[in-house]
């Protein structure tokens, strides 16, 4: 860093994104992205938008929230959008998170939480996954912090149920509990039906994954009119435009056309069956995933191995360095050519350390 760097963040380690090697053509299944298109009215939807691009995108998203409340069933005061998920998962660190009110999540999870925090300056603690990667919900009861928890978790793919996530609501009243369901469409339960008795929940959601859209940077919370207001004073004193035309007409055009959504969700879960299956023969250990990916470990080869000699092969994964899950490997889930080729890899894999 440069020594014009503010001495208050020397010691912020950022967020490192999933690769995008440019050197030749890979098999990526390192990003959780999706293998299929966004459907055809979206595409028609920010083309049309374009032509207007000379002006200013509406602050509110007022037909982009009203498209979003019809299909979730609020009010669209009760709905914000973002840049993506992750902008309004910053600004509700920065709306709820102070010395007075910490932040509490588990140790392994998506990598941006305590970026987020440190960013922020907000003092966190991280509570150890069990041994088999779950969270025990008993360990936020009244936790006295503001919880932070994605459902299903990530990398491990582990989703809670709605009797566990109301059981912590109920333990933590006092503090807000903001829950991440980037990944719920993928065979997980939308703690949505909880908002009408718990004002103390905030549900992050995306349209990067199951809504195809990741190039789109395209994300909304939902929540009471209170916190809802509470993250659009952080907006408006931030990026008061923060989703631009052409996003926002092409999420409208996504949500009228649901159905196309359904069956890419359908094709991906049946996928993740069969590799898990697969793998499973390989004899790899594959955690339960209700996500569009798979969290697994291959005994005969290392989990930074295995990822080196698959990307030597033209196929990503995505691998972590940190110390309890260093042997495992995030699998994103594709199409089934996509995955009979990662499949073929790593029998390939096999073959050489044999």
């Amino acid at each position: 860093m440069s020594r014009f760097f503010t001495s208050r963040l020397d010691q912020l380690t950022p967020y490192v994104p999933g690769e995008q090697p440019q050197d030749r053509k890979y098999l990526k299944l390192n990003t959780n992205e999706s293998p299929f298109p966004p459907s055809p009215g979206v595409t028609r939807a920010a083309e049309e938008e374009a032509g207007k691009n000379q002006l200013y995108s509406d602050p509110e998203s007022a037909a982009l929230r009203r498209a979003l409340g019809e299909r979730y069933g609020l009010e669209p005061e009760r709905i914000m959008v973002s840049n993506g998920s992750d902008e309004v998962l910053n600004y509700a660190f920065v709306a709820f998170g102070d010395e007075t009110a910490p932040l509490v999540f588990p140790d392994i999870t998506y990598g941006f939480y305590p970026v987020f925090a440190e960013l922020n300056r907000i003092p966190y603690r991280t509570i150890p996954l069990d041994g088999n990667f779950r969270i025990r919900p008993e360990d936020y009861y009244d936790s006295g912090s503001n919880v932070v928890l994605a459902n299903p978790n990530a990398p491990t793919g582990i989703a809670l149920e709605p009797d566990q996530v109301e059981d912590i609501l109920k333990r933590n009243r006092e503090h807000v509990v903001i829950l991440d369901e980037a990944y719920v469409d993928f065979g997980g339960v939308s703690a949505r039906p909880l908002l009408e008795r718990y004002e103390n929940l905030l549900i992050v959601q995306t349209f990067s994954k199951s809504r195809c859209m990741a190039g789109a940077r395209l994300g909304f919370a939902m929540g009471s009119e209170e916190l809802i207001r509470d993250l659009k004073t952080i907006q408006y004193s931030t990026n008061p435009y923060n989703v631009n035309r052409m996003t926002a007409a092409a999420g409208i055009a996504a949500l009228r056309e649901q159905a196309y959504y359904d069956d890419c969700c359908r094709k991906i879960v049946e996928n993740r069956a069969w590799t898990k299956e697969r793998l499973e023969e390989l004899g790899f250990s594959v955690l339960p995933s209700r996500t569009n990916f798979l969290f697994a470990r291959w005994d005969r080869m290392g989990g930074e191995a295995l990822y080196l000699a698959l990307k030597r092969r033209g196929i990503l994964i995505r691998h972590f360095g940190l110390e309890r899950i260093k042997d495992y490997n995030r699998i994103t889930i594709g199409t089934r050519e996509q995955m009979e080729t990662f499949i073929a890899g790593v029998r390939e894999c096999l073959e050489e350390k044999a």
